[in-house]
């Protein structure tokens, strides 16, 4: 089933990877997951500082042989735990949940790479966006399967509400 946002969200997204280009930016979304049919209901994009360091590399080194791209923020991106923890806080507080974690890929096809499925949580989505230094090239969702495999999920854009003037 879909991932559901709005069209100022996806801006929110892109004007993330646009700002952070070269480097990848990241952030979470947070909404609600309609269990029954299985939708997720994005009502907060949070935009989060890249936090990829050498410290992080180091811990994560198994994980990145065989990778051809350099380990930094042009290539990945780490979300700091503490701002995780306060998602978690924010989204707990209004009755919400963590739908997923998105991601830029500057100058690359948005396509999970090897470190994204390693480092991807089941039952999240995982916007990714292809950033060139002149444009959003695409925007593609992902998600692990039961084989912990990316499968592409849909993405779902909602017409804005807007109220009725008198």
């Amino acid at each position: 089933m879909p991932l559901i946002l709005y069209p100022h969200h996806v801006q929110q997204m892109q004007d993330a990877a646009r700002a952070a280009y070269p480097e990848e930016c990241c952030g979470l979304l947070l909404g609600v997951w309609m269990r029954a049919d299985d939708r997720r209901i994005v009502h907060q994009v949070q935009p989060l500082a890249n936090v990829w360091e050498v410290e992080v590399e180091a811990s994560l080194a198994s994980s990145q042989a065989g990778s051809e791209l350099p380990l930094n923020r042009k290539s990945r991106y780490w979300v700091d735990p503490k701002d995780l923890l306060e998602a978690q806080r924010t989204a707990r507080d209004r009755g919400w949940v963590i739908l997923g974690v998105y991601h830029s890929h500057p100058d690359h096809p948005a396509v999970p790479s090897e470190c994204d499925r390693q480092l991807a949580w089941a039952d999240y989505s995982y916007p990714i966006l292809s950033v060139t230094a002149d444009a959003i090239a695409d925007i593609q969702n992902w998600r692990l399967d039961d084989a912990q495999h990316f499968q592409p999920e849909a993405i779902e854009i909602q017409a804005e509400i807007k109220p009725i003037s008198s």
